[in-house]
């Protein structure tokens, strides 16, 4: 297979497994922190009328979403990647990253947790599978004639 297409395809991968952590994290929140009472946090209306009955605790899973989501995609590309580990890695955190971004001036929350999610959750997360990831992968040997 060509490098190319292996750079290629471990990026696509790192992005799918990334969003299927972020979604089945955002799927079961509901049952493992229940969102207040009347609120349907699947429609952005709803969020935005009842945004003040959001406790803390509310943004645990969302945060954690994000986080994992992040880490485990940036760690998949990195692991998959030919070369370019670190790069491919980061690139991750920045894809997510802008989704991140784009979030937060879609779907109401406070200035906390903007702050917080953008600041912690991507970029220091896709070092963080940067840093496992080198200690995961097979040091490779070069010999020298």
């Amino acid at each position: 297979m060509p490098k190319l297409l292996r750079q290629i395809i471990a990026v696509v991968i790192g992005i799918i497994i990334g969003s299927c952590v972020n979604m089945a994290l955002v799927t079961f929140s509901p049952a493992l922190i229940p969102p207040p009472a009347g609120v349907d946090v699947t429609n952005a209306e709803s969020l935005k009328q009842s945004i003040h009955l959001f406790q803390p605790q509310h943004f645990i899973m969302p945060f954690l979403a994000h986080a994992l989501g992040t880490f485990s995609g940036a760690l998949v590309a990195y692991l998959l990647a030919v070369s370019h580990h670190k790069q491919l890695a980061f690139g991750i955190g920045a894809f997510y990253f802008c989704g991140g971004l784009a979030a937060s001036f879609m779907i109401p929350a406070p200035a906390w947790f903007i702050t917080l999610d953008l600041l912690l959750a991507y970029l220091p997360m896709a070092w963080l599978a940067v840093w496992l990831g080198f200690r995961l992968r097979p040091a490779t040997t070069i010999s020298r004639g």
